[in-house]
């Protein structure tokens, strides 16, 4: 089993990946770009976007800087390796931070870029047709999503070699984990400055707009309809571009840690980079299914979508079963850890379908909180809350069952093998197996905010009925794309979570020289790290969304006060000052995403400095499980909340007599107020919560040798 002619696929797909997506951007760019009105609507999304990102990532470089030095210096002063001096190590460490934080930021901004290129773009294809827009839409995602996941592979096998990855490989991966905490530090910051500024900007805007002046979504004279449609790209573009970068990246650093356990004792290097090949051949799967996707004008664009993603399914499991067999069969186990990838792949299908489910207004969930809005705002809240309690169950038995399958089979290879580690690595396999679909997920991220900017641009420059017909129909399936990913993030968070905890447990064991595998929670110590955990999650969600409630606040009081002493901006005669409102949104995100980030970071190293190694254990392993249960509330919850808002929308509630419910009505503006509610549940809070989770895992891993008794 030589890993060496396999580990080719590994640069080979990332420049697959950079030509892919370059044509994809040459594709979209090149495409016409509509009339004036669309062109003045988008070029001030731009403008505004880029002067948000700039100032963003402007503050979140300095904070990485100073991670970087505080890094060095913890790694100089308590971290030794074998071989290795204490300067060398600390500044490695550095770097590989700095270089993960780097490569991350460089996602968030490649995808925001494209992202509000493309909005313009399928906005004038829809003038003519649906098949075109789709193509258009989802091409300007997916240079997004191949190049993010393109970018990780590259970024962690470029550091794995460069720090002696063949030559020493049970020490690289351990050297490279800053990597992933630079991602995760970073990911952090962007998910929660562009989740603030979009849902503030959308709050202040749906209120306002909808339920007080009466007016249209999109409407141009509303102040906040310009910050809200930059908002999309900010938060769901750039913030989720840097957290899917940062997943692929801990979480394949995490596999090629636990796979040094089986190398110590086969002596193949194939245990430690299998997970950078399979993310190759997955990395392919992806961009054959993107190429794929066809659309036209009587077929639903979900549908084309969901034919596009099980292509990529069904060449991932080829894939999967090709890799398996020739780097991991030893003994001839290969079978076992087969079974293992196909269950993390099918663990993707299955959260795709629960989170339809519970959020798509063809099912039981949506419509019954639609129903609930005949009676007022308070029913509306109750059934959303309702909804997302229930979510977690689902899910949670998904991730259990996936997890106790993947690593009985990985047991079942040790009994057949005689080898150790076969359970823990199952679960890897399956979190590989998992990510294989990565890029394919994250172009449908971005779709969604590209139609939902394209259906805004084509509102605001008065395109005809048609055109914003196939716009709604395209932000239809973009919402639904939006909230897969984010059962998709949750449900990989879920999984890297006992990956990630197992190797900080190695972390441990190897920075003392004794086996570490017991968390005892009747120790007083450790449970009260347990508790601070669960306690974490709640207090870093509370912050993020009253950030969103301080931010929508000023918005809300600035468009009334434009309504009231500039009248001419309701009679359709004056403009209203969208700068004034972007410039309120931009600062009010940046200054409110310091301190939920700052708790995050900072609560794990206080109480693994004052508790020490298995306390910390215990903060990671009860926050993961709070951590992700909550997400699934918030993110199923508030997507649930959003489309009953648009099942009523579309016309499809009745009253007792047959009269639909539909714009202007209570019942919309209840599910209005419920959808401002969970706007920053499944928007700022659920989506921060993915990456605190594995941000508290590469923590602790980086900063393992402070937590030593």
């Amino acid at each position: 089993m030589d890993a060496q002619p396999l580990l080719w696929i590994v640069p080979i797909s990332g420049l697959v990946a950079v030509a892919v997506a370059t044509y994809f951007a040459y594709d979209v760019l090149r495409s016409p770009i509509g009339t004036p009105g669309m062109q003045k609507v988008a070029g001030a999304i731009y403008v505004a976007a880029v002067a948000f990102i700039q100032r963003q990532y402007r503050t979140i470089f300095f904070l990485a800087l100073g991670g970087m030095i505080l890094i060095g210096v913890v790694i100089y002063f308590f971290e030794s390796a074998p071989g290795v001096e204490k300067m060398e190590l600390a500044i490695r460490t550095s770097i590989a931070f700095f270089v993960g934080a780097i490569c991350s930021m460089a996602s968030g901004i490649v995808g925001m870029f494209v992202a509000v290129k493309s909005n313009l773009r399928t906005a004038a294809a829809a003038q003519h047709s649906i098949g075109d827009a789709l193509r258009i839409a989802l091409r300007g995602g997916a240079v997004s999503g191949i190049l993010v996941v393109g970018l990780s592979l590259i970024g962690v096998f470029v550091m794995f070699i460069a720090y002696g990855g063949f030559a020493k490989p049970e020490e690289a991966p351990f050297t490279i984990v800053g990597f992933g905490f630079g991602a995760s530090f970073v990911a952090l910051f962007a998910q929660l400055g562009g989740g603030i500024y979009t849902k503030a900007a959308d709050l202040g805007a749906d209120l306002v707009g909808k339920v007080e002046a009466g007016i249209p979504e999109d409407d141009p004279r509303n102040a906040a309809v310009i910050a809200d449609l930059v908002g999309d790209n900010v938060g769901d573009c750039a913030g989720r571009g840097a957290d899917l970068f940062e997943s692929t990246a801990a979480e394949n650093i995490g596999a090629m840690i636990l796979g040094v356990a089986i190398y110590t004792v086969t002596h193949n290097v194939a245990w430690i980079v299998f997970p950078l090949v399979v993310r190759g051949f997955g990395l392919i799967a992806s961009v054959i299914g993107i190429f794929l996707v066809r659309g036209n004008e009587k077929r639903d664009p979900m549908g084309s979508l969901n034919n596009g993603y099980y292509i990529t399914i069904a060449l991932s499991i080829v894939g999967m079963y090709f890799v398996t067999n020739q780097m991991l069969n030893e003994k001839g186990g290969a079978l076992y850890f087969f079974g293992a990838g196909v269950v993390g792949i099918l663990t993707s299908l299955a959260f795709v379908y629960i989170t339809q489910y519970y959020t798509s207004g063809n099912w039981r969930p949506v419509k019954e909180i639609a129903e609930a809005a005949k009676t007022g705002p308070a029913t509306t809240i109750i059934s959303g809350v309702a909804v997302g309690f229930e979510t977690t169950a689902s899910s949670t038995i998904t991730i259990a069952i996936a997890l106790f399958t993947s690593h009985w089979l990985g047991d079942q290879w040790g009994q057949a093998t005689g080898l150790p580690h076969g359970g823990i690595y199952g679960t890897a396999v399956a979190t590989m197996g998992m990510l294989m679909s990565a890029a394919f997920i994250l172009a449908m991220d971005t779709f969604g905010p590209i139609t939902d900017n394209a259906g805004g641009v084509a509102s605001m420059s008065r395109a005809s009925e048609e055109t914003r017909e196939r716009t709604d129909r395209l932000d239809a399936a973009g919402n639904t794309t939006k909230a897969l990913t984010k059962g998709y993030a949750v449900a990989s968070a879920a999984l890297a979570a006992f990956l990630l905890f197992s190797a900080y447990l190695d972390k441990v064991a190897q920075l003392t020289g004794k086996p570490f595998n017991t968390v005892d929670l009747a120790k007083v110590d450790v449970f009260l790290g347990g508790f601070l955990g669960a306690m974490l999650v709640y207090l870093f969600s509370s912050l993020a969304i009253r950030a969103v409630g301080r931010a929508g606040a000023a918005i809300i009081e600035e468009v009334r006060t434009q309504f009231r002493e500039h009248p001419g901006i309701m009679a359709g005669t004056e403009e209203p000052n969208y700068a004034r409102v972007v410039d309120i949104t931009t600062a009010s995100a940046l200054r409110n995403m310091i301190a939920p980030g700052l708790l995050a970071v900072g609560a794990p190293i206080v109480v693994g400095i004052l508790l020490k190694a298995e306390a910390e254990a215990a903060m990671l392993m009860v926050g993961t499980m709070a951590g992700v249960i909550l997400a699934t509330v918030l993110n199923n919850g508030g997507g649930a909340w959003d489309n009953a808002k648009k099942y009523i929308e579309s016309g499809m509630l009745k009253d007792d007599k047959g009269n639909v419910l539909g714009k202007g009505t209570p019942a919309h503006a209840a599910a209005v107020v419920g959808d401002t509610v969970g706007d920053p549940f499944k928007d700022t809070a659920g989506p921060s919560l993915h990456v605190l989770i594995k941000l508290l895992a590469t923590i602790t891993l980086v900063l393992a040798p402070l937590f030593i008794p």
